[in-house]
């Protein structure tokens, strides 16, 4: 299991993919808000989110196959149409054999030819379930993990490959924490009504994969108990997932000599040999606690039983390309009972998935090539321009930082790197071989591809120019050890992004989550990195206290709202994002100054242009969450829910409270000397 490399996202993960489908855009829009869908009921001053969002939020219906809906969520389905649509047209092509178009082409339609899968059964997994059969103790089994071409070290070894967090010039491995199939630590423990029925789905689900390879039902319950407390002894050594976000507590650098002296039952050496790592000799570890409470485990489970969850994580990561029983096994476990969706994302969209996530950059050149045109990238790189200039301005007016981390600060602004849209090198597939009656087969191609591609960064220069997600993804990033802020072409369309809309809407929207993404250089996070990447203590100690007093206030004001029954945010797991939502929106809006629209006066909608930029803002933001997917989300997204992502800020920001008469006793309303301001 593959661990993703530490970078700052500005986005909710879409976990579904929408039920509705919606035809291509082909008509000019004329409307760049949603005046029906606000509640006017509602004080803006007590509760903006509703006030602008409240009648929709309200009457939508999330989809079936969704956990929720919202802008991302509609501008995803959208950009997944025009996706199947390419797919469509490379699938029914007499393309070249090797050929862009011929690979995703293929790939996609062998995903869609149920009537093989189905025949197939469990039959793809049977040759690894006889290796996993034939282990004879944990050494055996470490070994097995560690040789498996697509997915080396299996669900025990989690790792990725990327800058070396104080040598951001250097490629380097980095292993985290791992083992776990719950999404952290405490749903192992938790006594919580909620917590224990997923607990015991997750019991019926490892006991159903089980039957569906042949094992009589009371063994397989007797084998998924011993799969959860076997989980359970791990999650107790993994950390918080707010301790995850401590760049400095989570670099260790370690010789492999040392490691597999602390942990001889690991033999860290063997394990990197077997993984085809023979000339690394020092890799970074970011929780060494689990790798030594693994250490220790390994040699107590009996052989029986640790056997037994190698063919659970096999079965478990592989459900999803297997025959439907399997298929509907999973869906049963992590998208009803986990995630609360009531029903199953129709297949095309799930296939579509695979060949973003596998052929990413090869799907990703038809992709621009149809609907990003290069006027486009033209006009957001002007955007983020006008935003850095506005960002100079207020670190160089800052009054609790001294000129000498000023100074440097500004060298890291002035630096960063802004990618826009798609590479300009375009990753090379030429090893992957596609055919169009192989779907698990495709796939693990497509994972053997990356495994070789990371491994042979190990040890060598940062390619600066990569990119971390695909051209149509509905995202954006900030990467602290490259200085550099990515956004996608598929999240530069509306409602973030329309050349036809007024300043106030566009700054609103996308020139908040540029605000955003420049932010996260400073967060508590990123404020760690200088100019070049590297992880250092840049700023003066007087500096750093202040700016920590700072957050802490953003700290204490999350972690006093609350959703559900009472169920609190974490303030420190989701201080980078809610710092970056704040310095967004204080950016977003001294750019938007800066226009004519914004000096001006003139109502559009009834509204004045300070109130439509943040109307714009909000409905941006509106997103309607099951509460079983909330509860997830509120234990490991480093994102506040969306409501606190409009209000959060705005409480703190005095040009909102102008644009709607925020009086003393409203809800909103904090005094001045109250205000959480950082940047």
């Amino acid at each position: 299991m593959n661990l993703i490399p530490k970078i700052l996202f500005t986005a909710l993960s879409v976990v579904a993919i929408a039920a509705c489908q919606q035809k291509e855009e082909t008509t000019t829009r004329t409307s760049f808000f949603d005046k029906s869908g606000m509640d006017t009921t509602v004080s803006p001053g007590d509760d903006f989110f509703t006030y602008a969002n409240g009648k929709w939020v309200k009457e939508t219906k999330i989809p079936d196959d969704q956990t929720g809906w919202g802008s991302f969520n509609t501008l995803y389905e959208e950009n997944l149409q025009k996706t199947k649509s390419i797919l469509i047209e490379a699938a029914a092509s007499d393309a070249k054999a090797g050929s862009i178009e011929q690979k995703v082409g293929d790939f996609y339609a062998s995903g869609l030819d149920t009537t093989t899968i189905d025949k197939l059964g469990y039959e793809p997994l049977k040759a690894e379930l006889a290796k996993i059969e034939a282990i004879k103790d944990y050494k055996e089994a470490l070994n097995y993990l560690a040789a498996s071409p697509g997915n080396p070290g299996g669900k025990f070894i989690g790792y990725y490959v990327g800058a070396d967090d104080r040598q951001s010039t250097i490629n380097r491995i980095n292993f985290g924490q791992a083992g776990l199939s719950l999404p952290e630590k405490d749903y192992y423990t938790k006594t919580d009504e909620s917590t224990k029925k997923i607990r015991a789905a997750f019991l019926n689900y490892a006991a159903k994969l089980f039957t569906l390879v042949g094992v009589d039902s009371l063994s397989a319950k007797t084998k998924a108990n011993t799969i959860l407390t076997f989980e359970t002894t791990l999650a107790q050594s993994h950390k918080e997932q707010a301790d995850l976000r401590d760049p400095v507590a989570n670099y260790n650098k370690f010789a492999v000599a040392d490691l597999t002296k602390q942990m001889p039952n690991l033999n860290w050496r063997a394990l990197l040999n077997t993984m085809k790592l023979i000339n690394v000799d020092s890799v970074l570890v970011g929780q060494p606690g689990y790798y030594k409470a693994l250490d220790k485990a390994l040699p107590t489970v009996p052989i029986s039983e640790l056997k037994d969850k190698l063919i659970f994580d096999l079965l478990d990561e592989n459900a999803r390309l297997l025959s439907e029983p399997f298929e509907k096994a999973r869906y049963e476990f992590y998208g009803r009972t986990l995630y609360g969706q009531p029903k199953q994302a129709d297949r095309w969209k799930r296939v579509t998935q695979f060949v973003d996530r596998g052929l990413g950059e090869a799907l990703g050149q038809l992709w621009v090539k149809k609907y990003f045109p290069a006027e486009a990238k033209e006009r957001m790189l002007t955007l983020v321009n006008n935003l850095q200039k506005v960002y100079r301005e207020r670190i160089e007016k800052l009054d609790w930082m001294a000129p000498e981390t000023k100074k440097v600060a500004l060298v890291k602004l002035d630096r960063f790197v802004k990618k826009i849209g798609y590479p300009d090198k375009w990753k090379d597939y030429s090893d992957v071989t596609i055919k169009r009656d192989d779907f698990y087969g495709n796939v693990q191609q497509t994972y053997i591809h990356h495994v070789k591609e990371d491994f042979a960064k190990i040890n060598k220069p940062v390619d600066r120019a990569e990119w971390m997600m695909t051209p149509p993804t509905v995202n954006a990033y900030a990467n602290p050890t490259n200085n550099e802020i990515v956004f996608p072409a598929g999240i530069l369309q509306f409602p973030f992004f329309d050349k036809d809309a007024d300043d106030a809407i566009n700054y609103g929207a996308i020139g908040m989550v540029i605000g955003h993404e420049m932010t996260h250089l400073f967060d508590d996070q990123g404020r760690q990195y200088d100019a070049n990447g590297n992880l250092r203590d840049w700023w003066t100690k007087a500096d750093a206290e202040r700016f920590n007093t700072k957050t802490q206030a953003v700290v204490n004001q999350y972690n006093n709202f609350t959703v559900l029954d009472n169920l609190h945010l974490n303030g420190r797991l989701t201080l980078g994002e809610n710092l970056a939502d704040l310095g967004g929106i204080t950016l977003a809006y001294q750019a938007f100054k800066l226009t004519k629209q914004g000096q001006g006066t003139e109502k559009i909608d009834g509204f004045t242009p300070d109130q439509r930029f943040f109307l714009g803002f909000a409905q941006v933001w509106r997103t309607k969450v099951r509460d079983e997917s909330l509860r997830v989300r509120v234990a490991t997204d480093p994102h506040s829910p969306d409501k606190f992502r409009v209000n959060g800020p705005l409480t703190n920001f005095a040009p909102f409270y102008a644009a709607f008469n925020v009086k003393p006793g409203q809800k909103l309303y904090k005094p001045e000397v109250q205000q959480a301001k950082v940047w």
